[in-house]
């Protein structure tokens, strides 16, 4: 029996986390009260009465009032009896804060009270919903903040596609691989449309030859074969990635000991479709099959 509870912050990928493990063959149960969780348990490990032997569980801040109650009953003695797996899903503020602008939805935790007399959440006076949405993501960290801690894999989605997380989660709960708690997002970009804001290693390639000054290589991008190959063919490129993959390599595990779930290298020329699109697929090859997820993302090979 594999037991997942999919869990994290409000805006991060939960309900999408919990359809693609249903696609997977995973029986699903969403906002499933608190109080059932360990009755559940037990029907899926001891009665045996759940479809199957995968089964992901939905928990998030909609049952916030009975968190300490689900604190104390994922006890090291109910995992002991029930072995349950904990994903946790998260974001920056900055990026949970524009999906739930995007999709004009209240915040779960705008209902929540701390008054421990109210039966749940949703029991609130409208009168009580007076917290911005900055603040009620500020209030979900805090209550979710045992959960993140007790996570056996946490995921950042802040630069997830659905298939990035499709690929991720068949990674990690199909292929039963390796988890870090890291991802690595390479990307390659172009000066001259700004330097992405959520790079936190950047690396500027201008200094490469540049096939833009080639007629038959202009067209082209660092996708075709004639563009890598002219861009890798110098020895100074040469040398350049050999450095950049050793420096990288070198920095991966310092930053997953300091507990980081995502890295993101950028890679910048001057228009981000020649050398920049060649290093990073470059770089993604040399670092695919390392014990951490890993994506890339060409972000001005088509701007005109």
């Amino acid at each position: 029996m594999r037991f997942v509870i999919v869990t994290g912050m409000s805006g991060a990928g939960k309900s999408s986390a919990l359809n693609i493990l249903e696609d997977f063959g995973y029986y699903c149960v969403d906002n499933l009260p608190n109080e059932l969780l360990l009755p559940f348990a037990k029907m899926a490990f001891e009665e045996k009465s759940i479809p199957g032997n995968r089964v992901a569980l939905g928990i998030d801040a909609r049952s916030a009032n009975t968190f300490e109650m689900l604190q104390q009953l994922l006890s090291s003695e109910f995992k002991d009896k029930y072995p349950c797996e904990i994903l946790f899903l998260d974001a920056d503020d900055e990026v949970l804060m524009r999906r739930y602008k995007e999709t004009r939805r209240p915040h779960p935790m705008a209902a929540y009270s701390e008054d421990k007399d109210k039966a749940n959440a949703g029991n609130a006076a409208d009168g009580e919903r007076f917290r911005s949405l900055a603040q009620c993501i500020a209030l979900e960290r805090e209550k979710t903040k045992f959960l993140r801690s007790e996570a056996n894999c946490v995921l950042d989605t802040g630069s997830f596609l659905t298939r990035d997380l499709r690929a991720e989660l068949h990674r990690i709960y199909v292929d039963a691989g390796s988890y870090n708690s890291m991802y690595v997002n390479i990307l390659s970009f172009g000066y001259k449309f700004g330097i992405p804001k959520e790079a936190d290693l950047v690396f500027d390639v201008r200094f490469l030859p540049n096939p833009f000054y080639i007629p038959e290589l202009k067209s082209l991008s660092g996708l075709d074969k004639p563009v890598a190959d002219f861009v890798m063919g110098h020895e100074v490129t040469q040398e350049f990635f050999k450095k950049l993959t050793e420096m990288v390599r070198f920095l991966i595990p310092l930053y997953q000991a300091e507990g980081r779930t995502q890295l993101v290298i950028a890679i910048g020329c001057t228009g981000g479709r020649h050398r920049s699109v060649t290093i990073a697929n470059a770089l993604y090859d040399a670092l695919s099959g390392g014990d951490f997820g890993i994506r890339k993302e060409h972000t001005a090979i088509s701007a005109e």
